[in-house]
């Protein structure tokens, strides 16, 4: 089967895709003049998949919370002692990689010798190489970059707020673990993990550059090894959660200049992905300009009294067994800010929303979407997240966008933003 080719009749792109029969999904995206290409190889495999059931086994797998971030660090090291970092600056490539909630994702860009790093990215995320003395040295780097998370305010007010939303959802936990958990890592449990969610049909790979689409393809096709699909899915499971949430309120203290704060609202309306939940993404994003942009009414409020900083912003988080809104800022008085946001949602609630202000939002939606195309990184990054979810960012955003309605808004500004499902999160400075 040859590439499939598919245009956006809204901004005139095209993508190229192929499953290929290893079940690896494979999206190409030319774009014409640009100087720099991107490639981004990612597996649905991220901190919250601590519990899982192997296609072809019966019983459930339980591992170390931070092990997905841990394989990713390991994946780096080669048989030889190199690092693969080496043989991308040899080809004047600049890789990355990291580990979400959700995904592992491996990548570069590159403005010349574009084949020569596709082949690197595809050769070493499909040859582990793992030995117990190295994966116990590994304890020691990532315990460091543990306790380093420890003392970062972005980090310990962003987790205490999912751990004010969240009873028992693992996304509440650190993504790199614990000094604790980590210490049960071996190279066995690596492999373990490695096996399971690297296999390619729990994998997607997309390219963009300017380049022809069926020659990236094809280096790509000789880079994979072989790998036989699963015929079933991976079983993830996770713990049943309540909607009620954890706790209203977390306060710590940290080095700080100014009191930092995440507040929101936990959504209990999942379970669910594809176009609903792309469509309820979009209605989400509309509603979130239409209450905290710069422009909104509770902006000008909260910014002219002098509670926020222009450091200030919202942003909705979705998936499939879990979502949740967070705004964050800086603040003289996170709780006063919390309760003025709360009081304006409130009222909303009793006097109804703005048509118009809904409309202007809508608007803004759009003209975001367009704009992701200009960065093709960004864009390849969400595409694969949502890809991950059975969404299809490419050709299915207009159609979700189109049909949502003022009264869609209503409706689901009514079911998620409600008090009783908001927390607050803060980290004061220390007197």
């Amino acid at each position: 089967m040859s590439l499939v080719c598919t245009k956006n009749p809204q901004t005139g792109e095209s993508l190229y895709y192929k499953k290929h029969e290893s079940g690896l999904k494979i999206y190409i995206m030319p774009r014409k003049d640009y100087s720099s290409g991107y490639a981004i190889f990612g597996t649905k495999y991220g901190s919250v998949d601590s519990e899982f059931v192997v296609p072809g086994d019966n019983s459930p797998t339980k591992v170390p919370d931070g092990i997905a971030h841990y394989l990713e660090h390991k994946m780096f090291d080669m048989p030889d002692g190199s690092n693969v970092f080496d043989s991308f600056s040899r080809f004047g490539g600049n890789a990355n990689a990291f580990t979400s909630f959700n995904m592992t994702a491996y990548l570069f860009s590159a403005t010349s010798n574009f084949e020569d790093n596709l082949r690197v990215l595809m050769d070493y995320v499909q040859k582990p190489y793992f030995t117990e003395e190295s994966v116990k040295k590994e304890q020691g780097i990532i315990g460091q970059e543990i306790r380093m998370y420890d003392d970062n305010a972005d980090w310990r007010v962003f987790f205490n707020f999912l751990g004010c939303l969240y009873k028992n959802n693992p996304v509440k936990k650190d993504i790199a673990g614990t000094i604790e958990s980590i210490s049960e890592i071996d190279s066995e449990l690596l492999y373990k993990c490695y096996n399971t969610f690297y296999n390619l049909s729990n994998m997607t790979l997309f390219v963009t550059g300017d380049f022809e689409p069926e020659k990236i393809l094809s280096v790509i096709e000789e880079s994979i090894l072989k790998n036989e699909p699963f015929d079933e899915e991976i079983k993830r499971i996770y713990p049943e959660e309540p909607k009620e949430i954890a706790s209203p309120l977390k306060e710590i203290k940290l080095s700080v200049a100014m009191p930092m704060f995440v507040l929101g609202f936990k959504d209990n309306d999942v379970g669910y992905g594809g176009k609903a939940l792309l469509k309820k993404t979009i209605t989400t994003n509309i509603l979130l300009k239409m209450l905290f942009s710069k422009s909104s009414p509770l902006y000008e409020k909260l910014y002219n009294s002098g509670l926020i900083t222009p450091n200030f912003g919202s942003e909705y988080s979705p998936q499939t067994d879990y979502a949740y809104t967070a705004v964050e800022g800086e603040s003289k008085d996170p709780k006063k800010v919390y309760e003025i946001i709360m009081d304006y949602i409130d009222e909303l609630h009793k006097i109804g929303l703005s048509k118009e202000d809904f409309e202007r939002a809508k608007k803004v939606v759009w003209g975001k979407y367009i704009c992701s195309y200009n960065d093709i990184e960004d864009f390849a990054h969400t595409f694969l997240t949502d890809s991950f979810m059975d969404i299809d960012y490419f050709n299915d955003y207009y159609d979700a966008y189109k049909e949502i309605s003022f009264e869609d808004a209503e409706k689901r500004f009514k079911e998620h933003f409600d008090r009783k499902y908001s927390a607050l999160s803060i980290v004061n400075p220390v007197e």
